[in-house]
């Protein structure tokens, strides 16, 4: 993946309950990553058509790995002022180079 391809800014938030002062239980966003990746939107191919079949992701992202940072699918992706829940992670090629994530958006009501 070349660096002109990663063009986007990805903010991947883990989002935890705890408790305030007066014992009640909030969500709390905690910033994990700020990095620059490749996001790609569902559509037409015959790499998403195979993909349609195992999963309901509209997204794509592609990132650099993180040392020292595991990611998991309780995370939240935040791309373009848009939310998207992460559905699968998985290392590209097994070479610890890249990050591939299916994500669903998330659509609010209201």
């Amino acid at each position: 993946m070349s660096f002109g391809k990663m063009n986007k800014f990805i903010e991947i938030k883990s989002i935890q309950n705890i408790k305030d002062d007066d014992g009640f239980s909030i969500k709390q966003e905690i910033t994990i990553a700020n990095v620059r990746g490749y996001r790609e939107g569902r559509h037409g191919s015959e790499k998403w058509a195979n993909r349609t079949t195992f999963t309901e992701a509209t997204d794509l992202f592609v990132i650099r790995t993180i040392p020292g940072t595991k990611l998991t699918t309780d995370m939240v992706i935040f791309c373009d002022d848009e939310n998207f829940e992460i559905t699968s992670i998985e290392d590209v090629k097994g070479r610890s180079m890249y990050i591939e994530i299916l994500a669903k958006k998330v659509i609010q009501n209201g």
